[in-house]
């Protein structure tokens, strides 16, 4: 094994857990944990409550050559905060570039950055992915956060010399996945008839083992070095067709009626649904050409292999 250490943040969590197991895996690399919260790991996990109450940093850093940076405040469905964008912003912004100054000074040579794709905007017009290289256009919180600790980042690469990497992906989905995707798998798992049979949207999803890589690609990629990258399975959906393969990995029937589309955004807006409406109905494409291009990467899994990772004990 390599004298190396990758540092994750968020190690407890859906990506740096899965991410942290791979890499430990491989065995190219060691592995140091940091976490909100305690709990035993084969390699050393680090409790840290806040990226301001940090321990001694000889000891976090030492061996620590890249920081995947995967712990973040995400999104709050009903928040309670009196001031929310500056609750995202202590985390998502002033904590994560805290933390970023702490590894440059202690001599981490690239600190990867989980962002995501609402840096670019919330939606595309069918057939007119994001780019990396497109102005940023976050309209929610977290997407306002992230693109600001981006911009810190950039910053904080030029006056260090620490190299940043940005990632910034889609709906990440996988065994364990919770949130809006593990509420729709309940649904289709409860074989309710759905009102989704005729949406034509392209959404892109990225599975979790598909970002796990490209972050494991970046570790070490000299063609990674400062540079934004947009992430997905190469392969885009409409919500008809997503429910579909959702159901035909769970080995479950699909009960989709076909409305009309149009006639489900007339109800949404309503009910006063209306941006659940727009992640059933409207599209967010990405175009992965600059990740492809950069780290000659391609996505080891498709999106109905993904699928199937979902569900490992379904029998084909």
């Amino acid at each position: 094994m390599s004298s190396d250490r990758i540092l994750i943040t968020g190690v407890s969590g859906f990506v740096g857990g899965r991410l942290a197991d791979c890499i430990i895996d491989s065995g190219v690399y060691g592995v140091t944990g940091v976490s909100r919260t305690a709990f035993s790991k084969s390699y050393p996990v680090f409790e840290i409550p806040s990226f301001f109450d940090l321990p001694a940093v000889d000891a976090l850093f030492d061996g620590v050559s890249v920081v995947v940076h995967a712990a973040a405040r995400v999104h709050v469905m009903s928040d309670t905060e009196s001031d929310p964008l500056q609750a995202f912003r202590e985390v998502n912004v002033e904590g994560a570039l805290n933390f970023a100054r702490q590894a440059a000074a202690a001599g981490v040579k690239r600190f990867i950055f989980i962002s995501s794709i609402k840096v670019n905007g919330e939606q595309t017009r069918l057939g007119q992915p994001f780019f990396s290289h497109d102005d940023p256009s976050p309209e929610d919180f977290y997407g306002i956060s992230k693109h600001e600790a981006e911009q810190g980042l950039r910053e904080l690469a030029v006056e260090t010399g620490m190299e940043v990497v940005i990632i910034r992906p889609p709906l990440v989905y996988g065994p364990g996945v919770k949130g809006n995707f593990a509420s729709m798998i309940k649904l289709v798992g409860k074989g309710l008839p759905l009102p989704l049979g005729a949406v034509h949207n392209k959404r892109s999803l990225v599975a979790l083992d598909n970002l796990v890589d490209l972050i494991i690609t970046c570790i070490d990629h000299p063609g990674a070095v400062n540079e934004t990258f947009l992430i997905s399975d190469g392969g885009d959906l409409s919500t008809t067709q997503l429910l579909q393969g959702v159901a035909a990995a769970m080995g479950k029937p699909s009960r989709l009626i076909p409305v009309p589309a149009g006639l489900l955004q007339f109800g949404a807006t309503l009910l006063g649904k209306k941006a659940v409406a727009q992640r059933l109905l409207g599209s967010l494409q990405v175009d992965i050409s600059h990740t492809r291009k950069c780290l000659n990467w391609i996505p080891p899994l498709t999106v109905k292999q993904g699928l199937q990772r979902c569900f490992p004990n379904q029998q084909d």
